[in-house]
């Protein structure tokens, strides 16, 4: 009984850890919109781009490969990309939190809303990581 007890209180705990470790807000605006002020947010202030992931496509793509007729998004982009300023300022506190780099931010559209976030990042250093991302989805929000 004290096992299963215990087991059920790992899960209790388990659970909504995969919740907190995203950073997300509603759009009122379109993918479209959306994903073009993200975009732009990045780009004016001076970051670049990397790669723009189409995770929406790849899913919708492969999905009957993979035995699954489930539409998880209308459209779905992450944008990838990294600041050598923030980087550095990180990684000189601990250079093991390359593991981190580089940054993305998602924009997804499910049917029922378009969502913008990024992972959330631990205590300390990484923090200056979370302020950014979230000024960057504050900013294209607000466009």
């Amino acid at each position: 009984m004290k096992y299963l007890a215990a087991c059920l209180a790992a899960l209790a705990l388990a659970a909504p850890a995969a919740a907190q470790d995203v950073t997300s807000y509603t759009s009122n605006a379109n993918f479209e919109d959306t994903a073009f002020a993200v975009e732009s947010a990045i780009v004016g202030r001076g970051l670049v781009v990397d790669y723009t992931s189409h995770v929406g496509a790849m899913l919708e793509r492969t999905g009957e490969d993979v035995g699954s007729d489930v539409e998880l998004f209308e459209a779905a982009d992450v944008f990838i990309f990294c600041s050598a300023v923030t980087s550095r300022s990180v990684m000189e506190a601990d250079p093991m939190n390359i593991a981190y780099c580089p940054y993305g931010i998602f924009v997804a559209d499910t049917g029922e809303e378009v969502t913008v976030g990024f992972r959330t990042y631990p205590e300390g250093p990484m923090q200056e990581v979370q302020t950014l991302l979230d000024e960057i989805v504050q900013e294209a929000l607000a466009q």
